[in-house]
């Protein structure tokens, strides 16, 4: 599944997650904190992480290299008080917004 983020900058970010559990984390068109958004995606990423785990056997890197991508872009904030994400959509990954 892919969620679609407007940054505070206006930069949209398409972010992966290999489970559908983002779906309970985040709605589109909610506006996130960017501190919230990192919380967020780190408990649902590492949820994802670990149902891949239970199937596969393995951890799923592309969700552990989502959340770097994420936090790094988040540290770009840090100072911006009224900072805010934006989940603009969630999306299958056949690409279809949902």
């Amino acid at each position: 599944m892919y969620f679609r983020v407007r940054w505070p900058d206006g930069e949209i970010q398409r972010c992966y997650s290999p489970s559908t559990v983002i779906a309970d984390y985040f709605e589109p068109g909610a506006v996130y904190s960017v501190a919230d958004f990192v919380e967020c995606s780190r408990q649902a990423l590492g949820i994802a992480s670990a149902r891949v785990r239970a199937k596969y056997g393995v951890a799923c890197a592309a969700a552990a290299d989502q959340l770097v991508e994420i936090e790094t872009t988040a540290a770009a904030f840090t100072d911006e008080r009224r900072a805010a994400v934006t989940v603009e959509a969630l999306l299958p990954a056949s690409g279809s917004p949902r």
